[in-house]
């Protein structure tokens, strides 16, 4: 299918609202009409592209000479031009989205995982708002399909988003102890697993119960999970065997919900905070 043929049919046949029609329908026109320029093609193209296109079309007055280049010009932009940095946010999505729309049609293999470039900072500055019983179900089902199409990390992505329903804000889940997690058994006879987040201090902190999908979020990802550098004994690993950013939660929880057209433009976003206020249920233990 052409690439500008998907665009109308998929917005046309979506449940978005008209005014995010209008600036994916911007977004994607853009992105189409750079690769065009410089020769990429829009069904087989890597994640350098897009930052390409981001630094080229819309980043470069807010950048100065530091080139869009990774997770320092990104803490940069969302520290120095948070305005700015939504509406970057808000255009990874409009591809995420548009891609998820030509996996679906089996026009390419799977959509691209774009999460490392997105700021994550939050869209609105207030206090988190908890998801709606619907809200709550459409990203369950977000992270249900989640997978290795999505992501190479899909199984961390899925524990960190399942971790942020437990009530565990992101300062918690990347501080969570390999030395402090335990299975357990339940008064049901379920099999689960207890966990820690020692503070910066290595005091042991708050004991957690995993609900079952947690645990079994949790039993999927330890086989996975990247060898840590020598005496790192955090749960989630990263690049290079360390421990990731408290940034990143809040990054991988909007790229999952930017899969889902209910949740896709949510004011306020779908952010981990968001999440850990939420819960799996209607009164989630405070983290």
């Amino acid at each position: 299918m052409d690439p500008h043929a998907l665009l109308t049919d998929w917005l046309a046949t979506g449940t978005l609202r008209s005014s995010t029609q209008i600036a994916y329908r911007n977004d994607i026109v853009n992105w189409l009409a750079w690769c065009t320029e410089r020769g990429v093609d829009p069904w087989a193209f890597g994640i350098e592209h897009v930052a390409a296109w981001a630094d080229e079309r819309y980043l470069r007055p807010y950048l100065g000479n530091r080139p869009f280049d990774g997770p320092g010009a990104l803490a940069q932009l969302a520290d120095e031009h948070p305005e700015a940095a939504k509406s970057h946010d808000r255009r990874i999505t409009s591809l995420t989205q548009y891609y998820t729309a030509a996996a679906e049609r089996h026009i390419i293999r799977a959509a691209p995982d774009l999460s490392e470039l997105r700021s994550g900072v939050d869209r609105d500055i207030v206090s988190p708002k908890r998801l709606d019983p619907m809200e709550r179900a459409a990203f369950l089902a977000a992270v249900g399909g989640w997978g290795p199409q999505q992501s190479r990390n899909h199984l961390r992505d899925r524990l960190i988003a399942y971790l942020c329903l437990e009530g565990l804000r992101p300062g918690k889940i990347v501080r969570l102890d390999m030395r402090y997690l335990f299975p357990v058994t339940t008064g049901t006879g379920a099999e689960v697993f207890e966990v820690r987040s020692p503070d910066e201090h290595e005091a042991v902190g708050h004991q957690y119960v995993l609900e079952q999908l947690t645990s079994a979020a949790l039993r999927e990802y330890l086989p996975k999970r990247r060898k840590p550098a020598e005496g790192v004994h955090l749960l989630i690993i990263g690049e290079g065997g360390q421990g990731i950013i408290s940034e990143y939660p809040n990054k991988i929880v909007q790229q999952i919900a930017a899969t889902s057209s209910v949740l896709a433009q949510r004011t306020p976003p779908v952010t981990a905070d968001a999440l850990a206020h939420t819960g799996f249920w209607d009164t989630p233990t405070p983290g």
